[in-house]
């Protein structure tokens, strides 16, 4: 499949990053092409014509920014147009994770909030093409660490019901210190242990609430979120919701007859 962009389609303020999540696809601009396979990118300007022939069962992602926001960010923007982007930069990974974490959240409703999404994402997209030296300390000191706190907390999410979970366990897949990552909590005002203990009690919330696992008693149902102490969890759970474990099941609407 062919996207073309053709002259009536032209605009003369704005840059694209295109990135192909997976499969691939070739870009072909002003006699020039780029392969690219899964997870590379590349960046053209709506000022040229351009052709992309992706490839089937391929799946792509186009940021467009606005030429005068991103512009003034990148070092040397003549080099940067239709240079491949490699799978393995870590600014790429880090900007495809946040914009992923973006699609299942309902976190775009204020213009404070988008602002601050549309900030980061420029950040990363700076980072991904080659940032000023000063772009590029600002963006480590703002859209890096969020974007890496989002990527640890769908690391969290994803693994919650792993008793050997950890801070350091998490570190060590993202490539950082378990030091950093307690600073990316704090960041949010909270700690990792904090973060997944709450993260834990709602799943658990969920599960007793939910019919299908009427069969399950709560114990089992702890124990598989990840919780070894049943005191800490009992505790805990009636400290956040109000209400004790077999209370929550008991008074559910869902509860079947």
């Amino acid at each position: 499949m062919d996207c073309l962009r053709t002259p009536d389609l032209i605009e003369s303020n704005g840059l694209i990053l295109t990135v192909a999540l997976s499969g691939g696809a070739i870009l072909h601009v002003r006699g020039e092409e780029i392969q690219m396979g899964g997870g590379m990118a590349a960046l053209t300007r709506t000022a040229d014509v351009s052709r992309c022939a992706i490839h089937s069962t391929s799946e792509l992602v186009n940021f467009r920014f606005p030429f005068d926001k991103i512009s003034p960010l990148i070092a040397d923007l003549d080099d940067a147009v239709m240079r491949p982007i490699p799978v393995d930069a870590e600014a790429l990974r880090l900007l495809v994770h946040y914009v992923s974490m973006l699609k299942d959240e309902d976190m775009l409703a204020t213009p404070e909030v988008q602002n601050l999404v549309s900030t980061h994402l420029r950040d990363l997209a700076a980072l991904t093409i080659g940032a000023t030296r000063d772009a590029a300390t600002v963006a480590s000191g703002r859209g890096v660490p969020a974007a890496r706190l989002r990527a640890i907390k769908a690391d969290i999410v994803k693994n919650l019901t792993d008793r050997l979970l950890s801070i350091e366990a998490v570190a060590l897949r993202h490539g950082i210190t378990p030091r950093y990552v307690s600073m990316l909590f704090e960041t949010d005002a909270t700690t990792f242990s904090e973060f997944v203990l709450v993260q834990r009690l709602n799943w658990t919330h969920r599960m007793l609430i939910d019919a299908r696992f009427s069969d399950r008693t709560v114990s089992s149902v702890a124990f598989e979120a990840g919780f070894c102490d049943l005191s800490y969890f009992n505790r805990s759970f009636r400290r956040r919701f109000g209400a004790t474990p077999s209370d929550v099941r008991a008074s559910s609407p869902a509860r079947p007859a």
